[in-house]
Parts: structure tokens; sequence; C-alpha cells
């Protein structure tokens, strides 16, 4: 580890605590008791204000907790960062108020003339292809604020058909595939779900005198879900191919397992899941054989004749 990247990983390790001892920084970073000198040096250089005490209890001790000196980062890095930035900017919509085109606009005021120029150059040859956002979604910031703020909401829900769920309290927000999702438990159902944000067409906050959730128990909920909801075992061998297309797209319910050397996707799904599951083997086309359940089988070869059928008219 170059010394620039050690003194950066010691102010981070150093950021929340008021007083260390020398053995400390040998310990965790395991250099010399003569470098741990010569470093804390250059961070009393780079700005940290610290003092020594002495005695059986003393060490160094940090004169603010809250930690203001800069962290460095060198050109590589900085060059990560501006790429990950351009990597996102393909999710046009998040649960954040800037966009990544405007963070990257306004990180990049703060670097040099030379280094903005190489880093443009680099990122002019270097792309990221994802999934963007397949339809428009509201709300995302909202349900950001509502997870942080542990509240319950109101929604109008529109997927299949319109229904309203009267008190959601939402664990988690993610995106998968174009789409974003939040799951979350039903407290007056008493059922946890999964539902896509882009059928949301109304939510908003509401107070009542139901009982919620903590974080902790939202998890659990989360595990319980998966192990019980999916309660229909599958198995399906796979080609090498197979596998890569497995790997690129796959989902929550289901695994990769070799099994005397060969490749096979296992899991469990619900019923009202089968489509989702029909339309997900069918996405990897001679590279899957289905080996149970038989229902699985027969629907998933009655999907085929009628795509087959569209053909033969």
């Amino acid at each position: 580890m170059k010394k620039s990247e050690r003194l950066n990983m010691e102010l981070i390790f150093l950021k929340d605590k008021s007083s260390f001892h020398l053995k400390d920084l040998m310990v965790e970073f395991n250099i010399s008791k003569s470098t741990a000198i010569r470093d804390i040096k250059a961070l009393e250089e780079m700005g940290l204000a610290l003092y020594v005490e002495n005695g059986r209890f003393g060490g160094y001790k940090i004169i603010s907790e809250n930690l203001l000196t800069p962290i460095y980062f060198n050109n590589n890095e900085m060059l990560a960062i501006f790429y990950a930035l351009k990597s996102m900017s393909a999710l046009t919509t998040t649960p954040f108020e800037k966009t990544y085109a405007q963070l990257s606009e306004k990180l990049s005021a703060t670097i040099s003339p030379n280094l903005r120029d190489e880093i443009t150059e680099t990122l002019n040859y270097i792309h990221f292809h994802t999934v963007s956002p397949v339809k428009k979604t509201k709300y995302l910031a909202t349900i950001l604020e509502v997870i942080q703020s542990n509240d319950v909401v109101m929604i109008h829900y529109s997927q299949h058909e319109p229904i309203i769920y009267e008190r959601i309290q939402i664990y988690e927000l993610f995106y998968r595939s174009g789409v974003w999702f939040f799951s979350g438990m039903d407290l007056i159902r008493g059922q946890w779900g999964i539902y896509r944000c882009d059928y949301v067409d109304m939510l908003e906050k509401v107070e009542d005198n139901l009982a919620k959730y903590t974080r902790s128990q939202l998890s659990d909920l989360e595990i319980d879900y998966e192990q019980n909801y999916h309660d229909i075992n599958f198995k399906c061998e796979l080609t090498a191919f197979g596998v890569e297309l497995f790997l690129k797209k796959s989902y929550p319910n289901m695994s990769l397992e070799y099994i005397e050397d060969k490749p096979f996707i296992v899991g469990g799904y619900n019923e009202g899941e089968l489509q989702y599951m029909i339309d997900y083997l069918i996405s990897l086309g001679e590279n899957v054989k289905i080996l149970y359940p038989e229902s699985l089988k027969i629907n998933y070869m009655t999907k085929l004749k009628a795509i087959l059928n569209q053909y033969q008219k």
C-alpha cells in the first residue's frame, strides 16, 4: 500500500476516535513503530489536530472527534469515482434530488484542469451499459424518506387491477433489470410483499395506532418470506452457456449449484409466480432443461406451443 493511501486509511480509521495509541496503528496497518511515528507526523501536517498525553493511560488525544481533515484521492481513484458516476447515469430516476451528471459536474469543479482533461479523455473510451428504467417512476424520494423515518404509507397500486393498500410499512428499496421495487409488510393483511414502484399511482404517509415493526423485525419477516413463500421447489439443468446467462440475470428465489460437475438452477417459487418463472426459463432458450416439478414442465411447454402457433397460422 502506498503511503498516501495508508494515510487516507488511517484518517478514516481515526475518524470516530477521541484517542489512540501508537500500537493501534501498528496493528491495524501492519507497520513498524518508526513508520507509525512518521505517519502521525504526516497526519498532523495534513491538519489532524492532536496532542500527546503522558502516563499509564496516555497516548494521542484527538482534539476534535469530527475530523475536518480532507481525504485525498490519487488520479486512479478519481478516475474510478467519475467512472462510477458515469456508469450510474443510466438511472434517470433515482431516490435522490441530484442526478449523477450533476454530481459529476460538481465534483469536476474541484480538480485540476489537467486531471479533468485526462478523466474526460479516458471516459470517452470506457463504457458501461445497463438497463435504464423501463417506465417513469414516481415517489422514489418519498419511499426512501419513509424507510428512514419508519413511517407507514397508504398506496394505490395498479399492476394487475387497481387496489388500495391502506397500511404498508416499507422495508427496502431496490433496482433490478430496469425496474425499481420496494418490499414491506401489509400491516392490515399481515402479509409480506414486493411491489413495483412504477405501478404506484398514489402514495401518502398515514398516522394511526397500528403497531409497527422495528428494522430488525422487518428483516426477520423478509427472511421468513423468502424461506416459506416460495414453497414449490424446482430444479433445472443448464448448459455451459446457460450458466453465463444465469449469472447475467437471475432472481433471489434461485441459485446456481454444481452437482457432480453439472450446473443446475435450484430454488423455489410460489404458484402466483408461475408465469414469471416460465417467462424467465424461456429466455434461457435451449440452454435450460426443466427436471421438476411436472407442473412447471407442462406450463412451460404450453407457452412454447402458444408461441409456435403464432407462426403457424
